[in-house]
Parts: C-alpha cells; sequence; structure tokens
C-alpha cells in the first residue's frame, strides 16, 4: 500500500472518531455533552367532586335609602337629614347596634325638565342617603323594615341573608366533596381494573359566598300595637366546595 493511500485511510478513521464527540458539544457556549433521558409518565386519574350543605341564615341585610327633592340643594340636604334622623332613632329603638347601621352612599344631583325643541330646564335638586343595615336577629326583619319606612325611608333596594360564621358549613362540604372524591376515583379504579395509589393533587374552589341582595317591598303602615309586620322568609342557604384531585394508578 502506498504511502498516500495508507495517510488516506488514517484521515477518514480520525473523523469517524472525531464525529460523535462535535456532535456532543455542539451546544451553545461548548458546556457539557448534553444527555437525554427518557422518563415514562406515571399513569393517574384527574377527577373533580364537590360537597354541598343547606344552612339557615343567621342574618340579614338591608340596604334602603332616603331621597329628597327641593328648589335648592341646601334645602334638599337639609329635609334629607331630618329624615335620616328620625330613621336612625327608629333603628335604635328597633334594637339595631350602631355598629350594624353604616353610610353607604351620599348624592346630590340637580335635576332638569327636558321639553322637545327647548333648553334643559332647572327643576331642583334631589339628595340621596343610603344606608346599610345588619340585622343579627332575624325576627325583627320585616319590623324594622317597617319602621324605617314609617320614619322616611322611600326606597329600600333590597335584603340579603347570610352566615356570621361559615367555617362549620364549608368544613362539613369538604368532608363530603372528600368522599365524594375518594368513591369516584375508587369506581373508576374498579372499571379499569387498576390498582388505585394516593393522591397526587388535590385542589380546592368555591366557598360560602354572601348572596345578592333580593328585592324587597316594604310597605307604610301605622306601627300600632295591632299591626302585622312585613312577612319576610329567610329560606336556606347553599354552602358548596369543589375539589379536583389527581390519584397514582397501577397495574
Amino acid at each position: 500500500m502506498t504511502r498516500t493511500a495508507r495517510a488516506l485511510m488514517l484521515g477518514t478513521a480520525l473523523m469517524t472518531l472525531a464525529a460523535p464527540a462535535a456532535m456532543a458539544q455542539s451546544q451553545p457556549g461548548g458546556s457539557s455533552p448534553m444527555q437525554v433521558h427518557a422518563m415514562a409518565q406515571q399513569p393517574a386519574l384527574n377527577l373533580s367532586a364537590f360537597g354541598e350543605v343547606k344552612v339557615a341564615p343567621d342574618q340579614a341585610t338591608i340596604n334602603f335609602g332616603v331621597v329628597t327633592e327641593a328648589a335648592t340643594a341646601q334645602e334638599a340636604m337639609t329635609q334629607n337629614a331630618q329624615q335620616m334622623t328620625r330613621v336612625v332613632a327608629a333603628l335604635r329603638r328597633a334594637g339595631i347596634n350602631e355598629r350594624d347601621i353604616q353610610t353607604s352612599g351620599l348624592n346630590l344631583s340637580a335635576q332638569y325638565d327636558y321639553q322637545q325643541n327647548q333648553p334643559p330646564k332647572l327643576r331642583g335638586y334631589q339628595a340621596t342617603n343610603r344606608v346599610t343595615v345588619i340585622i343579627n336577629d332575624l325576627t325583627k326583619v320585616g319590623t324594622t323594615a317597617d319602621a324605617v319606612v314609617a320614619a322616611g325611608v322611600n326606597q329600600i333596594d333590597g335584603i340579603a341573608f347570610g352566615l356570621k360564621d361559615a367555617k362549620a358549613a364549608e368544613d362539613q362540604a369538604r368532608q363530603l366533596a372528600v368522599r365524594a372524591l375518594q368513591d369516584k376515583a375508587r369506581l373508576y379504579a374498579q372499571a379499569l381494573g387498576v390498582q388505585l395509589g394516593g393522591v397526587r393533587t388535590l385542589t380546592e374552589g368555591g366557598g360560602y359566598m354572601p348572596e345578592p341582595p333580593r328585592p324587597m317591598y316594604a310597605r307604610a303602615m301605622a306601627m300600632d300595637a295591632g299591626s302585622a309586620s312585613t312577612p319576610v322568609s329567610a329560606g336556606e342557604l347553599t354552602v358548596r366546595i369543589d375539589i379536583s384531585g389527581t390519584y397514582d394508578i397501577g397495574r
């Protein structure tokens, strides 16, 4: 074999040996060779369930307002303040604590009359004072509504029933949700013919949410001994907990 042929064969062998090293180091920055590990994904069940309990409310919230109109802004505000003073006094006579009475809005606006092809004409001013009241004795909801209407309230926005402390109801709903999730996981594992493992992840959603105010129609009436109060039904509240869980399974 000639010298040229031997040199050619040696060069080819060196290129063949160097190729894997060159490929292994063809990374940004010339770092160590990239290593790829194939990992088999653990089979799992992804399930969801919920727990729900019905509870009686123990608290009510009423939103109402006093609206007055007068020729001047000052007169409208003065009349409004006088009526609201009588309303607050009626609330205290009804047994409502001062800490449960909160001003939720105060507004003064000009009122105009509009006619076709005519500029707006100022009619006067309107003052609005809105109050939110929390009632902790549900037997007093109807009588309280009647008392404030008789004292000067001319706008009731709604009533909402709620819970002072929802933790006990939420915990009960959580237990029901977990039981439902466990039952569902066992059922799926049995149907699939696999072994049910432990819980890999568990997430929670939902919980107690105060209900939005419902419309309430109170009537002004003479507050004498023989008068019946406005009927109010508290009903029941629903507390719901939603959960999602991932279970390991195996053959």
